[in-house]
């Protein structure tokens, strides 16, 4: 029996255990998801809202000390009030002839608000409430008047604040409104409450905002000067701190600006100074004497030079400026396919295409031009199969919230371990698609072009189908 009861007694703590268990887990998940939900949230949300339960945990105190600091004097004030009444009412119903008191104590109820009826046994009482208020004032006046005064909320279903006395040995009671012995009613207090509630949430989301808008300028300056625009400068003006950094991000902005500049100047003196010569080169060689098969050698060598200048300047250059309304990329690609169709064709492939009307994305022409004319040379030079057999697909279609566009090829495709690294710049394939030479750019400008227009780009490999690059760009809903 005793091994039955010990073996009961662990069941239950056990299942207690887990049950205690189960409820601390369920409280940690939602403390994980209460964080997130906040971490969420803007700067000026979160601000806001941790200053206003700052604000409204500083008036609950402020409330709580305000009710202790009047709890005590307010009752002693009444209670001394109380027993002034009462003993003042004891002496005149006492010096007052017998015909004349029913007159005096009306003129005691017009004048002062003082009820005097008589106290028997059969009055039907309710005692005060129990809370430390009213406790108090009992206390006290029975401390001034004597321990038998009685003291009641309701007298014959008469509302009230009742004291007892006596007067000849006739037992009296002395009512007194509650209106003018309470506390602060709560109506009172709520409206006091509600007011400088208000007032703090305009106090909190004035000061917010004064911190939050020229953070959020910045911000937005910042998203500007990304997509490649020249922000105006930023006011220096406000706070230090706020003061220092738009001087921060004005001189950046200035700096960024002048290195694009030099660098537009660069890129154009490295082009002429480069390919002037290139151009002189193949005209001496189609001027020498030397045999064809050297002649066209060294044409090549000066073509993949040309060709390798070309993608360094393409890498070089910026990403064009982020238009300002959304573009139709279903007429964009409907031309670059019919221009790059032919460019296939010459080369002895074949070009499908499967173009889906009315996609609209924010994408400048240009910089889908760069990124499709990249696919494509990438395709062209290394998507051949092993009988030399070109097939190449662009597929542009629309998705539950994207807009994907595919290039794909059937040659040898890229090992996954070598994924990764061939997006970087300068970086090739392995072996099997290294036929011909390259500068490794390529990819490397695709995916820049494509994370400045907000979206993504993803390599998909395989031994049977090759390559396939795939671009997904946010969705952009345009009425037609």
């Amino acid at each position: 029996m005793v091994m039955f009861l010990s073996q009961m007694a662990d069941s239950s703590l056990t299942q207690a255990s887990v049950a205690l268990t189960r409820k601390a887990t369920d409280w940690q998940q939602r403390l994980c998801r209460a964080f997130l939900s906040c971490s969420r949230l803007g700067l000026f949300t979160r601000t806001f809202l941790l200053l206003l339960a700052l604000m409204c945990a500083s008036l609950g105190a402020w409330l709580m000390v305000f009710i202790a600091i009047e709890t005590g004097p307010r009752a002693a004030q009444l209670s001394k009030r109380i027993a002034t009444s009462v003993n003042l009412t004891q002496a005149a119903l006492t010096y007052t002839p017998t015909d004349e008191r029913f007159a005096m104590l009306r003129e005691l109820s017009r004048l002062e608000g003082l009820d005097v009826y008589a106290r028997s046994s059969n009055d039907r009482i309710e005692p005060l409430p129990d809370d430390r208020y009213w406790q108090r004032i009992a206390s006290l006046v029975r401390a001034n008047l004597g321990v038998e005064t009685r003291l009641a909320w309701r007298v014959n279903d008469i509302p009230g604040v009742w004291v007892s006395f006596r007067t000849d040995d006739e037992p009296y009671w002395l009512s007194f409104d509650r209106h003018e012995t309470g506390l602060t009613g709560g109506l009172e207090w709520l409206s006091w409450g509600a007011a400088a509630l208000l007032l703090s949430i305009l106090g909190a989301a004035i000061g917010v905002s004064s911190i939050n808008r020229p953070l959020s300028r910045l911000a937005r300056w910042a998203h500007l000067l990304s997509r490649g625009e020249s922000p105006p400068p930023l006011p220096e003006t406000g706070a230090r701190e706020l003061r220092a950094l738009n001087a921060s991000f004005n001189r950046m902005a200035r700096e960024l600006e002048q290195t694009d500049a030099d660098r537009a100047l660069m890129l154009a003196g490295i082009s002429h100074d480069l390919r002037t010569p290139l151009t002189r080169m193949r005209l001496e060689i189609e001027l020498s004497n030397i045999d064809d098969e050297a002649r066209l050698g060294i044409d090549q060598d000066l073509a993949q030079i040309d060709h390798s200048i070309g993608q360094l300047m393409e890498y070089a250059r910026p990403p064009s400026a982020m238009p300002q309304q959304a573009v139709d990329l279903s007429m964009l690609m409907l031309e670059i396919i019919e221009r790059e169709r032919g460019l296939t064709r010459n080369q002895g492939g074949h070009l499908r295409a499967r173009v889906t009307p009315n996609v609209w994305a924010y994408m400048s022409a240009f910089d889908l031009q760069r990124v499709m004319n990249n696919l494509l040379e990438n395709a062209r030079r290394y998507g051949r199969t092993e009988d030399g057999t070109l097939e190449l697909s662009i597929a542009l279609k629309l998705e539950t919230d994207c807009v994907v566009i595919e290039v794909c090829d059937q040659g040898p495709g890229i090992s996954n371990a070598n994924i990764e690294r061939v997006r970087r710049p300068f970086s090739r394939g392995d072996t099997a698609r290294t036929g011909a030479a390259g500068t490794g750019l390529g990819l490397a400008i695709v995916e820049r072009l494509i994370h400045h227009a907000g979206g993504s780009l993803t390599l998909l490999s395989g031994a049977a189908q090759g390559l396939k690059v795939r671009i997904e760009l946010p969705r952009t809903h345009v009425q037609t």
